[in-house]
C-alpha cells in the first residue's frame, strides 16, 4: 500500500471520528442535556467504575490530565461529581458520581444511545464485526 493510501485512510478515520463527535455534540445542545460529550464520557465511566483516580479516569477517556481536570472541575460545580480524598495518598483524590450525577446518567443513557445509533444505520452485523476487527488491529499496531 502506498503512503498516499495510508494518508487517505487516516484522513477518513479522523474525519469520521470528528463527525460522530460533532453530531453528538449538536444533539446534546439541541436537547439541552446540560453537559458536553466529553463530560458525558467522564460521567458514564464513573457510573461504570466507582471511585476512580483522575489518572485512571484519564486513561479510560483518553484525555490528558489538564483537560480531565477542567472537565471534572465543571462536573463538580454542576453537582454531578465529588472528589474524595484518597485514603492512602493525601495528594490524590478518588472521583465518584453524586446522586444527582447518577440520576443524570440514568436519564440520559437511553437518549444518548439513540444519538449514537444514528452513525450505525444501514450497516449489517457483518459490517460491525469487520469494522471492529480492523479498528482493533489498528489500535494494536499502535499500542505501546
Amino acid at each position: 500500500m502506498t503512503y498516499e493510501q495510508f494518508s487517505r485512510y487516516s484522513f477518513l478515520l479522523d474525519r469520521t471520528a470528528k463527525k460522530v463527535k460533532q453530531y453528538a455534540q449538536q444533539k446534546f445542545k439541541l436537547n439541552a442535556f446540560d453537559i458536553t460529550v466529553d463530560q458525558w464520557l467522564v460521567m458514564k465511566n464513573l457510573d461504570e467504575n466507582e471511585r476512580l483516580s483522575q489518572t485512571e479516569l484519564a486513561h479510560l477517556v483518553f484525555k490528558d490530565q489538564p483537560t480531565l481536570t477542567r472537565i471534572v472541575d465543571i462536573l463538580c460545580k454542576k453537582g454531578y461529581v465529588d472528589r474524595i480524598p484518597h485514603p492512602q495518598d493525601r495528594r490524590s483524590y478518588r472521583l465518584l458520581l453524586t446522586s444527582s450525577g447518577k440520576e443524570k446518567v440514568g436519564e440520559l443513557k437511553p437518549q444518548i444511545a439513540q444519538i449514537r445509533q444514528k452513525a450505525w444505520e444501514n450497516l449489517t452485523e457483518r459490517d460491525f464485526e469487520e469494522f471492529k476487527r480492523i479498528l482493533n488491529t489498528i489500535y494494536g499496531n499502535l499500542a505501546e
